[in-house]
């Protein structure tokens, strides 16, 4: 095996054991075809048990083989992500959609058995969010909900309205997968870094200490705030995660912009400002617009069951029109 495979496999922690012994039995067999010059029997001795070593070398090398397959398709559809809401046009029954759009992921969540937890959130004056950031952590997050990011549609009579007059609002979603392999790296020179006490519902010490983080990024503007930790350190940690991701997906948003004309996939670019989907209460129906599907039973989508509407998005993607 080449000897900078070799050194990789020995300093990622998963395969370093296997790596270790993949060098012991490879010295073993080294020292047989040296033992086995010094007469007819030592030969036949060391012949099979170079046999019996071959086989178990092969055996770590096919295993170390689909470790290092299965540890390339985490870091492409990591476990991992960040789910972002934001209220776009149509004031407080915006806010209201991100909020149920929010609670329609988290119900998924709990479905798939996957760790659901709130980062930050602004709640607008009823009690929607206008804007809001939860951490998702389970197997295939990414892979099921990568194709969530843009901007949803809803068209309802609000219950605020007196005269029964049907409003559309919108808010958009982003799916952030946070991957080990950081290919946006930030210097610190970069960012701007303000502490605060988090406020909100987090129990008797959350406003005695200022461990909310809000981070920006200075070159793109961008900010981030975390209050979901306890410690100062981890909400630091985290809001420079949020920011690489986001300016990650920013950045591949760019090049599959430039390359879309050439995309056969109906699903479209990944990006948060593509309208992708449109709620419509009152005829029970949600529409993807990039497949043109529709699918009924809103009040069960609305409480997470959005299974067949992920699985015909993948399907779309995978298997593109000619």
């Amino acid at each position: 095996m080449d000897e900078n495979k070799l050194k990789e496999l020995k300093e990622n922690p998963k395969t370093s054991y296997l790596a270790g012994e993949l060098v012991r039995l490879s010295d073993e067999l080294k020292e047989l075809e040296d033992v086995a010059g010094a007469d007819e029997e030592m030969k036949k001795l060391a012949e099979d048990e170079k046999k019996t070593i071959n086989v178990q070398l092969k055996a770590i090398e096919e295993q170390l083989e689909g470790m290092l397959k299965a540890e390339e398709e985490e870091e492409q559809f990591p476990n991992h992500i960040i789910l972002e809401v934001r209220a776009g046009a149509g004031g407080e029954e915006a806010a209201i959609f991100a909020q149920d759009l929010a609670i329609m992921y988290e119900k998924y969540a709990e479905k798939m058995g996957w760790s659901f937890k709130p980062n930050d959130d602004s709640e607008s004056s009823l009690g929607g969010y206008k804007e809001a950031s939860f951490e998702i952590k389970g197997q295939d997050a990414y892979k099921k909900l990568r194709f969530e990011t843009g901007v949803h549609r809803v068209q309802r009579i609000p219950a605020t309205e007196k005269s029964g007059r049907i409003h559309t609002s919108t808010a958009s979603v982003a799916i952030l997968p946070l991957r080990k392999k950081v290919n946006f790296q930030i210097k610190d020179s970069d960012l701007e870094v303000e502490f605060s006490r988090a406020g909100g519902k987090g129990g008797q010490n959350v406003n005695k200490v200022e461990t909310a983080v809000r981070m920006t990024h200075k070159p793109s503007g961008m900010t981030v705030r975390v209050t979901a930790e306890r410690s100062q350190l981890k909400n630091r940690e985290k809001a420079k995660s949020i920011l690489e991701a986001r300016l990650q997906v920013q950045k591949e948003e760019e090049e599959a912009k430039k390359y879309s004309a050439n995309r056969k996939s109906q699903v479209g670019t990944g990006d948060r400002s593509e309208k992708i989907r449109t709620y419509n209460i009152l005829q029970d129906r949600v529409t993807d617009h990039r497949i043109k599907k529709s699918w009924h039973n809103i009040e069960a989508i609305f409480a997470g069951g959005i299974e067949s509407i992920l699985d015909e998005l993948n399907d779309a993607a995978e298997n593109p029109q000619e």
